[in-house]
């Protein structure tokens, strides 16, 4: 029992841990990343000189880099403290194929490589999974199979499956013309900070993580992660997940005809713009406050909501935030939305958010923060927020997310 008990109180402190590196690297990072996005969108980089182009994109190229590393320690210490959070829903398996297509497509295309979608009979329209859990797996794979093979093509095959004495599956093969792996590589693959060989890391980079990570999803998805492969002809590796019940589920019999269907997502300053027109007579758009006490994030943040055509305040603590949500709203101003960062001195998120609320304040709160561990979201729907972005913003995700709730206001 003494051991059980040391083990847990040992997975805990190493989670409690990771969340706090976590913080306090995804907030300096989200300045990073957002002003090298701006540097390279907003400069006149045709009169700048190649070499300063060049640091450019290896300074953004090697910061999304190691924020990948780091998502990727936090995810597997997640799964090994049994604190990753699967959500179980109704899910469109074309559209997330068809996402995936589009997200990989031009990678594969810039290397020379065909990249093809194959259905196998009939494909349910939903199945019960975590669409956000699915996404990144096949994200994982897909990526690897680019990565590894630098001529031919990559193929995402998809079918319906009933294993031996178990449920009906999905079943997803990521099948590639790469380097393939040796029956050596292939025993190691799937843990942790493996990655086929020494020679392999050295040429291709990568934290050896992402297998590791997909493996552990796929089971927790009801499946497995398997691979077959042959050194110097290709791999294939072999996704299942479970479905759920499909009693009552439509079968599509050409599923391609719906991922021709699935609209992609729409340009952020179009989307911003049709909004700012739709509600031009009414006033100012949005009136945003940002509550957020890193300087640079704040200059980052706001520079990016103005330039989407919203009306930015700010204030550098709870505290401070709390007293100007307050007084716009007695004044008869309120502020249509407020971004809330969750870790701040004197007053932090969490507080604010409460205070906010216990004083009938309605309007939409999003939470944004550097903690991605399992149950930070609930802790700041908990306190009373609206919904949640983690560190470092992405910046078109986070005026789609404005815009989401300004829309059900409008």
């Amino acid at each position: 029992m003494d051991a059980t008990r040391n083990a847990a109180s040992a997975a805990k402190a190493k989670a409690q841990f990771l969340a706090n590196m976590s913080h306090e690297l995804r907030t300096p990072m989200t300045a990073i990343l957002g002003f090298a996005d701006l540097l390279i969108e907003e400069g006149d980089l045709s009169r700048a000189p190649a070499s300063r182009v060049e640091r450019l994109h290896t300074l953004k190229r090697n910061a999304t880099h190691l924020m990948q590393v780091l998502s990727d320690i936090l995810d597997l210490s997640r799964i090994e403290s049994g604190e990753i959070d699967i959500q179980r829903a109704a899910s469109s398996p074309v559209e997330i194929i068809a996402e995936i297509e589009s997200v990989m497509r031009g990678t594969a295309e810039a290397k020379g490589l065909t990249f093809d979608i194959e259905y196998l009979g009939p494909i349910p329209r939903e199945i019960r999974t975590d669409p956000v859990r699915l996404r990144q797996i096949l994200i994982h794979t897909v990526g690897n199979a680019i990565k590894f093979t630098e001529r031919g093509s990559v193929k995402l095959r998809v079918e319906l499956v009933q294993p031996p004495k178990q449920p009906v599956a999905l079943r997803i093969s990521v099948i590639d013309t790469g380097v393939g792996i040796s029956p050596t590589a292939r025993a190691t693959i799937f843990d942790a900070f493996s990655q086929g060989d020494t020679s392999m890391t050295r040429k291709f980079g990568g934290s050896g993580l992402g297998l590791t990570i997909s493996r552990q999803l796929a089971r927790l998805l009801g499946g497995d992660l398997e691979v077959d492969s042959t050194e110097g002809s290709g791999s294939r590796f072999e996704l299942t997940i479970g479905v759920g019940s499909l009693d009552g589920v439509e079968m599509l019999r050409e599923p391609s005809k719906l991922a021709a269907a699935c609209e992609v997502l729409p340009d952020e300053d179009d989307s911003t713009r049709a909004f700012l027109e739709r509600t031009r007579d009414t006033g100012p758009a949005a009136r945003i406050l940002l509550v957020e006490d890193g300087e640079d994030n704040r200059r980052l943040i706001s520079f990016t909501l103005a330039k989407s055509g919203f009306d930015v305040s700010h204030a550098e603590n709870g505290a401070v935030g709390v007293d100007h949500a307050l007084a716009a709203q007695e004044a008869g101003e309120s502020f249509d939305l407020i971004l809330m960062d969750m870790q701040m001195p004197v007053m932090d998120g969490y507080e604010a958010s409460r205070r906010l609320r216990e004083s009938g304040y309605e309007l939409p709160i999003i939470a944004l923060t550097a903690h991605a561990m399992a149950g930070d979201r609930q802790r700041c729907l908990d306190a009373g927020c609206t919904d949640f972005a983690t560190k470092p913003i992405n910046r078109r995700e986070l005026v789609q997310m404005v815009l989401g709730h300004l829309e059900k206001r409008s």
